[in-house]
């Protein structure tokens, strides 16, 4: 009798454990940048691809997975913890007028908006990156891409951001936006991104 208790009790054992839902949760969420990515979740020797965002994928005890892909199912579940994930980092770009660390007409009228964006922020943490564009000689234009990055850092501060909350940084002409050859003048390369998280 003790023999078919236990042999009854493993039973429903196992049978509460096929039951029991996945072991695993995994979803995709969207990319702060805005850009496509996936994950690849291999159990008994297959692959699962998450490609979209919101895409769950459900993996139970034997390593059989099944996939949701509903938005509004993973808000309601989990709505709470999205919301205290942090804001997303935001990338801001000015541009200069050629040879100065003086803002074009567009981007000083486009400031309101970045000082808008920034004070929504509770605690921003700001690297400002300077950049040039290939006319003028490598050292001027670090020099260059340094005071267009200060003379933003100047403008945030002007505007009520903590001066110890911004990094200044200066790439010069290592980085263009639009690739060029030297002594070339291109206006998306004279530029100041201003990277917040």
């Amino acid at each position: 009798m003790a023999a078919l208790l236990l042999w009854a009790m493993g039973l429903l054992a196992a049978v509460s454990q096929l039951h029991r839902g996945p072991t695993e949760q995994i979803t995709l969420l969207p990319s702060q940048d805005g850009k496509p990515s996936a994950v690849i979740i291999t159990t008994a020797g297959k692959d699962t691809v998450l490609d979209k965002p919101y895409q769950t994928a459900a993996v139970d005890s034997r390593g059989a997975v099944t996939t949701t892909g509903d938005s509004a199912d993973t808000r309601n579940r989990y709505g709470a913890l999205l919301e205290a994930l942090p804001q997303r980092a935001a990338v801001f770009i000015v541009y200069f007028i050629t040879d100065t660390d003086s803002l074009t007409p567009e981007s000083a009228a486009q400031l309101a908006e970045i000082r808008s964006q920034l004070a929504a922020r509770p605690a921003p943490e700001i690297i400002v990156i300077g950049h040039t564009d290939t006319v003028a000689k490598r050292e001027y234009n670090d020099a260059l891409s340094l005071r267009r990055a200060q003379t933003v850092k100047r403008i945030l501060v002007e505007a009520g951001i903590a001066e110890n909350q911004i990094e200044v940084q200066a790439r010069g002409e290592r980085e263009l936006l639009v690739p060029t050859a030297d002594g070339v003048d291109e206006p998306r390369n004279r530029r100041v991104e201003i990277r917040v998280r």
